[in-house]
Protein backbone atom coordinates (compact mmCIF):
# COMPACT_ATOMS: atom_id res chain seq x y z
CA UNK A 1 0.00 0.00 0.00
CA UNK A 2 1.42 3.37 -1.00
CA UNK A 3 1.35 6.11 1.61
CA UNK A 4 -0.91 8.15 -0.63
CA UNK A 5 -3.59 5.47 -0.66
CA UNK A 6 -6.66 5.75 1.51
CA UNK A 7 -6.74 3.28 4.36
CA UNK A 8 -9.39 2.28 6.89
CA UNK A 9 -8.04 0.92 10.17
CA UNK A 10 -9.99 -0.67 13.02
CA UNK A 11 -8.29 -0.19 16.40
CA UNK A 12 -9.13 -2.16 19.54
CA UNK A 13 -8.40 -0.93 23.05
CA UNK A 14 -8.68 2.80 22.32
CA UNK A 15 -9.38 3.59 25.98
CA UNK A 16 -5.82 2.47 26.74
CA UNK A 17 -2.50 4.25 26.36
CA UNK A 18 -1.51 2.91 22.94
CA UNK A 19 -4.89 2.68 21.22
CA UNK A 20 -5.53 6.34 22.05
CA UNK A 21 -2.34 7.47 20.31
CA UNK A 22 -2.78 5.13 17.35
CA UNK A 23 -6.17 6.68 16.60
CA UNK A 24 -4.70 10.17 16.72
CA UNK A 25 -1.84 9.15 14.42
CA UNK A 26 -4.28 7.71 11.89
CA UNK A 27 -6.21 10.98 11.93
CA UNK A 28 -3.05 13.04 11.38
CA UNK A 29 -2.35 11.04 8.23
CA UNK A 30 -5.87 11.40 6.90
CA UNK A 31 -6.82 7.77 7.39
CA UNK A 32 -10.22 6.50 8.47
CA UNK A 33 -9.81 5.20 12.01
CA UNK A 34 -12.56 3.30 13.82
CA UNK A 35 -11.97 2.85 17.54
CA UNK A 36 -13.37 0.19 19.82
CA UNK A 37 -13.30 -0.82 23.46
CA UNK A 38 -15.62 -2.62 25.84
CA UNK A 39 -17.34 0.48 27.26
CA UNK A 40 -20.59 1.68 25.63
CA UNK A 41 -18.96 5.04 24.91
CA UNK A 42 -15.33 6.08 24.63
CA UNK A 43 -14.03 6.14 28.22
CA UNK A 44 -10.47 7.39 27.85
CA UNK A 45 -9.01 10.83 28.44
CA UNK A 46 -11.24 13.53 27.01
CA UNK A 47 -8.58 15.76 25.48
CA UNK A 48 -10.39 16.90 22.35
CA UNK A 49 -8.14 14.74 20.19
CA UNK A 50 -9.17 12.66 17.21
CA UNK A 51 -9.87 9.55 19.27
CA UNK A 52 -12.69 11.45 20.97
CA UNK A 53 -14.28 12.51 17.68
CA UNK A 54 -13.65 9.60 15.31
CA UNK A 55 -16.13 6.71 15.02
CA UNK A 56 -16.33 4.47 18.09
CA UNK A 57 -17.82 0.97 18.26
CA UNK A 58 -18.33 -0.77 21.62
CA UNK A 59 -17.01 -4.30 21.34
CA UNK A 60 -16.38 -7.22 23.67
CA UNK A 61 -13.58 -9.06 21.90
CA UNK A 62 -14.41 -12.29 23.77
CA UNK A 63 -17.72 -12.41 21.86
CA UNK A 64 -16.74 -14.16 18.62
CA UNK A 65 -20.03 -13.43 16.86
CA UNK A 66 -19.90 -9.72 17.72
CA UNK A 67 -16.28 -9.46 16.55
CA UNK A 68 -17.06 -11.17 13.26
CA UNK A 69 -20.07 -8.90 12.68
CA UNK A 70 -18.25 -5.65 13.45
CA UNK A 71 -15.23 -6.46 11.27
CA UNK A 72 -17.51 -7.61 8.46
CA UNK A 73 -19.59 -4.43 8.63
CA UNK A 74 -16.73 -1.95 8.99
CA UNK A 75 -14.59 -3.60 6.26
CA UNK A 76 -11.19 -2.33 7.45
CA UNK A 77 -7.98 -2.68 5.47
CA UNK A 78 -6.17 -3.42 8.72
CA UNK A 79 -6.88 -4.11 12.39
CA UNK A 80 -4.45 -2.86 15.04
CA UNK A 81 -5.23 -4.99 18.08
CA UNK A 82 -4.19 -3.07 21.21
CA UNK A 83 -6.84 -4.42 23.59
CA UNK A 84 -5.53 -6.76 26.29
CA UNK A 85 -5.66 -7.69 29.94
CA UNK A 86 -2.49 -6.02 31.26
CA UNK A 87 -2.88 -6.21 35.07
CA UNK A 88 0.01 -8.64 35.50
CA UNK A 89 -0.31 -9.41 39.21
CA UNK A 90 -4.10 -9.62 39.19
CA UNK A 91 -3.88 -12.17 36.38
CA UNK A 92 -2.31 -14.60 38.85
CA UNK A 93 -5.53 -14.83 40.89
CA UNK A 94 -7.21 -18.17 40.23
CA UNK A 95 -10.60 -16.56 39.76
CA UNK A 96 -9.17 -14.20 37.09
CA UNK A 97 -7.10 -16.61 34.99
CA UNK A 98 -10.01 -17.77 32.85
CA UNK A 99 -11.02 -14.18 32.08
CA UNK A 100 -7.43 -13.16 31.26
CA UNK A 101 -7.12 -16.08 28.83
CA UNK A 102 -10.52 -15.29 27.30
CA UNK A 103 -9.33 -11.75 26.53
CA UNK A 104 -5.67 -12.20 25.60
CA UNK A 105 -5.92 -15.54 23.82
CA UNK A 106 -9.58 -16.08 22.93
CA UNK A 107 -10.24 -12.43 22.05
CA UNK A 108 -7.18 -12.34 19.84
CA UNK A 109 -8.27 -15.55 18.10
CA UNK A 110 -11.65 -13.95 17.44
CA UNK A 111 -9.98 -10.89 15.88
CA UNK A 112 -7.69 -13.10 13.79
CA UNK A 113 -10.61 -15.20 12.55
CA UNK A 114 -12.54 -12.07 11.59
CA UNK A 115 -9.51 -10.63 9.77
CA UNK A 116 -9.10 -13.86 7.84
CA UNK A 117 -12.76 -13.80 6.79
CA UNK A 118 -12.48 -10.14 5.79
CA UNK A 119 -9.15 -10.58 4.01
CA UNK A 120 -7.55 -7.73 5.98
CA UNK A 121 -4.15 -7.50 7.62
CA UNK A 122 -3.77 -7.64 11.41
CA UNK A 123 -1.30 -6.15 13.85
CA UNK A 124 -1.06 -7.73 17.30
CA UNK A 125 0.64 -5.85 20.12
CA UNK A 126 2.55 -8.32 22.28
CA UNK A 127 5.16 -8.22 25.03
CA UNK A 128 8.64 -9.32 26.12
CA UNK A 129 6.81 -11.41 28.75
CA UNK A 130 6.45 -14.23 26.21
CA UNK A 131 10.12 -15.04 26.93
CA UNK A 132 11.64 -16.40 30.14
CA UNK A 133 13.37 -13.13 31.05
CA UNK A 134 16.70 -14.76 31.84
CA UNK A 135 20.24 -13.95 30.70
CA UNK A 136 21.53 -10.66 29.31
CA UNK A 137 21.27 -11.16 25.56
CA UNK A 138 18.60 -9.04 23.83
CA UNK A 139 15.71 -11.15 22.56
CA UNK A 140 15.52 -11.51 18.78
CA UNK A 141 12.04 -10.90 17.34
CA UNK A 142 12.12 -14.20 15.45
CA UNK A 143 13.24 -16.20 18.50
CA UNK A 144 10.81 -19.02 19.28
CA UNK A 145 12.37 -19.93 22.64
CA UNK A 146 9.20 -19.09 24.55
CA UNK A 147 8.90 -19.73 28.28
CA UNK A 148 6.54 -17.22 29.92
CA UNK A 149 6.96 -16.70 33.65
CA UNK A 150 3.37 -15.79 34.47
CA UNK A 151 -0.26 -15.98 33.36
CA UNK A 152 -0.11 -12.65 31.55
CA UNK A 153 2.91 -13.72 29.49
CA UNK A 154 1.43 -17.16 28.76
CA UNK A 155 -1.88 -15.75 27.54
CA UNK A 156 -0.14 -13.11 25.40
CA UNK A 157 1.92 -15.90 23.84
CA UNK A 158 -1.29 -17.82 23.14
CA UNK A 159 -2.53 -14.68 21.41
CA UNK A 160 0.62 -14.55 19.28
CA UNK A 161 0.17 -18.18 18.26
CA UNK A 162 -3.49 -17.56 17.41
CA UNK A 163 -2.48 -14.80 15.01
CA UNK A 164 0.46 -16.64 13.44
CA UNK A 165 -1.49 -19.90 13.00
CA UNK A 166 -4.54 -18.18 11.50
CA UNK A 167 -3.18 -15.46 9.21
CA UNK A 168 -0.50 -14.83 6.63
CA UNK A 169 -0.81 -11.04 6.60
CA UNK A 170 0.13 -10.21 10.18
CA UNK A 171 2.54 -8.15 12.24
CA UNK A 172 3.36 -9.17 15.80
CA UNK A 173 5.01 -6.26 17.59
CA UNK A 174 6.46 -6.84 21.05
CA UNK A 175 6.87 -3.83 23.27
CA UNK A 176 7.94 -3.19 26.87
CA UNK A 177 7.73 -0.64 29.69
CA UNK A 178 4.97 1.37 28.04
CA UNK A 179 3.99 4.91 28.97
CA UNK A 180 1.42 7.24 27.43
CA UNK A 181 -0.99 9.99 28.32
CA UNK A 182 -4.14 7.89 28.46
CA UNK A 183 -3.78 5.55 31.42
CA UNK A 184 -1.53 4.58 34.32
CA UNK A 185 2.17 3.86 33.97
CA UNK A 186 5.48 3.85 35.86
CA UNK A 187 6.15 7.54 35.32
CA UNK A 188 2.78 8.61 36.72
CA UNK A 189 3.26 6.24 39.66
CA UNK A 190 6.69 7.69 40.47
CA UNK A 191 5.41 11.26 40.29
CA UNK A 192 2.45 10.45 42.56
CA UNK A 193 4.71 8.73 45.09
CA UNK A 194 7.05 11.73 45.07
CA UNK A 195 4.19 13.84 46.40
CA UNK A 196 3.89 11.59 49.46
CA UNK A 197 7.43 10.43 50.16
CA UNK A 198 10.98 11.79 50.18
CA UNK A 199 12.57 8.40 49.55
CA UNK A 200 11.70 5.35 47.45
CA UNK A 201 13.07 1.87 46.81
CA UNK A 202 13.12 0.88 43.14
CA UNK A 203 14.13 -2.41 41.53
CA UNK A 204 17.57 -2.39 39.92
CA UNK A 205 17.89 -5.94 38.49
CA UNK A 206 15.14 -5.86 35.84
CA UNK A 207 16.60 -4.44 32.63
CA UNK A 208 14.80 -3.11 29.55
CA UNK A 209 13.92 0.05 27.64
CA UNK A 210 10.84 2.30 27.95
CA UNK A 211 8.34 2.74 25.11
CA UNK A 212 6.47 6.03 24.58
CA UNK A 213 3.11 5.29 22.94
CA UNK A 214 3.19 8.54 20.96
CA UNK A 215 6.41 7.44 19.25
CA UNK A 216 5.28 3.84 18.94
CA UNK A 217 1.98 4.79 17.30
CA UNK A 218 3.87 6.49 14.46
CA UNK A 219 5.88 3.35 13.85
CA UNK A 220 2.82 1.08 13.94
CA UNK A 221 1.03 3.16 11.31
CA UNK A 222 4.24 3.19 9.25
CA UNK A 223 4.14 -0.60 9.42
CA UNK A 224 0.52 -1.09 8.37
CA UNK A 225 1.19 1.15 5.37
CA UNK A 226 3.45 -1.66 4.11
CA UNK A 227 3.29 -5.37 3.40
CA UNK A 228 6.38 -6.05 5.56
CA UNK A 229 4.75 -8.70 7.72
CA UNK A 230 6.33 -10.67 10.54
CA UNK A 231 7.63 -10.36 14.08
CA UNK A 232 9.12 -7.10 15.36
CA UNK A 233 10.41 -5.57 18.57
CA UNK A 234 9.81 -1.89 19.24
CA UNK A 235 10.88 0.28 22.14
CA UNK A 236 12.53 3.67 22.27
CA UNK A 237 16.27 3.86 21.66
CA UNK A 238 18.78 5.09 24.23
CA UNK A 239 20.13 1.85 25.65
CA UNK A 240 19.04 -0.68 28.25
CA UNK A 241 18.32 0.51 31.78
CA UNK A 242 16.82 -0.66 35.07
CA UNK A 243 13.64 0.60 36.66
CA UNK A 244 15.93 2.32 39.18
CA UNK A 245 17.74 4.15 36.36
CA UNK A 246 14.39 5.14 34.88
CA UNK A 247 13.11 6.47 38.21
CA UNK A 248 16.24 8.56 38.75
CA UNK A 249 15.91 10.14 35.31
CA UNK A 250 12.19 10.81 35.84
CA UNK A 251 12.89 12.72 39.06
CA UNK A 252 15.85 14.55 37.51
CA UNK A 253 13.86 15.76 34.53
CA UNK A 254 10.82 16.58 36.69
CA UNK A 255 12.98 18.60 39.09
CA UNK A 256 12.05 16.42 42.05
CA UNK A 257 14.42 16.00 44.98
CA UNK A 258 14.08 12.32 45.86
CA UNK A 259 16.27 9.73 47.51
CA UNK A 260 16.04 6.61 45.35
CA UNK A 261 17.55 3.39 46.70
CA UNK A 262 18.27 0.50 44.31
CA UNK A 263 17.02 -2.90 45.49
CA UNK A 264 16.79 -6.38 44.01
CA UNK A 265 13.50 -7.90 42.94
CA UNK A 266 13.76 -10.27 45.90
CA UNK A 267 14.35 -7.39 48.31
CA UNK A 268 11.40 -5.46 46.89
CA UNK A 269 9.19 -8.51 47.20
CA UNK A 270 5.74 -7.06 46.51
CA UNK A 271 4.88 -8.66 43.14
CA UNK A 272 2.59 -11.67 42.94
CA UNK A 273 3.63 -12.49 39.36
CA UNK A 274 7.20 -13.39 38.46
CA UNK A 275 8.84 -10.58 36.50
CA UNK A 276 11.47 -10.95 33.75
CA UNK A 277 14.98 -9.80 34.66
CA UNK A 278 15.91 -9.51 31.00
CA UNK A 279 13.47 -7.39 29.00
CA UNK A 280 16.11 -6.35 26.47
CA UNK A 281 14.55 -6.41 23.00
CA UNK A 282 16.66 -6.48 19.85
CA UNK A 283 15.18 -3.84 17.52
CA UNK A 284 17.66 -4.09 14.65
CA UNK A 285 15.04 -5.72 12.40
CA UNK A 286 13.17 -2.41 12.23
CA UNK A 287 16.03 -0.70 10.43
CA UNK A 288 16.70 -3.80 8.31
CA UNK A 289 13.12 -3.59 7.06
CA UNK A 290 13.37 0.14 6.36
CA UNK A 291 11.52 1.52 9.38
CA UNK A 292 12.79 4.51 11.34
CA UNK A 293 13.76 3.64 14.93
CA UNK A 294 12.02 5.41 17.79
CA UNK A 295 13.77 8.38 19.44
CA UNK A 296 15.86 7.98 22.61
CA UNK A 297 13.84 7.25 25.73
CA UNK A 298 15.39 10.24 27.52
CA UNK A 299 14.00 12.55 24.85
CA UNK A 300 10.68 10.69 24.92
CA UNK A 301 10.48 11.18 28.69
CA UNK A 302 11.12 14.91 28.32
CA UNK A 303 8.34 15.27 25.76
CA UNK A 304 5.99 13.13 27.82
CA UNK A 305 6.47 15.18 30.98
CA UNK A 306 5.53 18.29 28.98
CA UNK A 307 2.51 16.47 27.53
CA UNK A 308 1.06 15.50 30.91
CA UNK A 309 1.61 19.01 32.27
CA UNK A 310 -0.75 20.45 29.66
Amino acid sequence: MDKGDFMKVFVTGVAGQLGHDVMNELSKRGYDGIGSDIAPQYSGVQDGSAVCTMPYVPLDITDARAVAQVICETKPDAVIHCAAWTAVDLAEDEDKTEKVRAINAGGTQNIADACKAAGCKMMYISTDYVFNGQGQTPWDPDCKDYAPLNVYGQTKLEGELAVANTLEKFYIVRIAWVFGRNGNNFIKTMLKLSEKYDALRVVNDQIGTPTYTLDLSRLLVDMVETEKYGYYHATNEGGYISWYDFACEIFRQAGKSMTVTPVTTAEYGLSKAARPYNSRLDKSKLVEKGFAPLPNWQDALSRYLKEIEE
